[in-house]
């Protein structure tokens, strides 16, 4: 593994991370009042798209850091329909 992909590993691993906090937080209270369902639904489209473009370009670090973070976000907005 060159140090180009290392360092894009570490990156996802501290952004996608990030998410982590939000969606036990919104998992355990089911409190999503702070939480705008438009800014949501627009990220998770964003990260839906790089992960198509993660994926297309074989780029391990793009593909994995937006696979999870799509899940993160995907359960967040679930929630945020579901106890709107």
């Amino acid at each position: 593994m060159n140090l180009i992909t290392l360092t894009g590993l570490i990156a996802a691993t501290g952004t996608t991370a990030s998410f982590i906090p939000q969606a036990v937080k919104t998992i355990r209270t089911k409190n999503t009042s702070g939480i705008s369902l438009s800014m949501y639904s627009l990220f998770a489209f964003g990260t839906l798209m790089w992960l198509i473009y993660g994926i297309a370009s074989a780029n391990l670090p793009v593909t994995l850091a937006n696979g999870v973070t799509l899940v993160f976000s995907l359960i967040i907005l679930f929630y945020k329909i579901k106890y709107k």
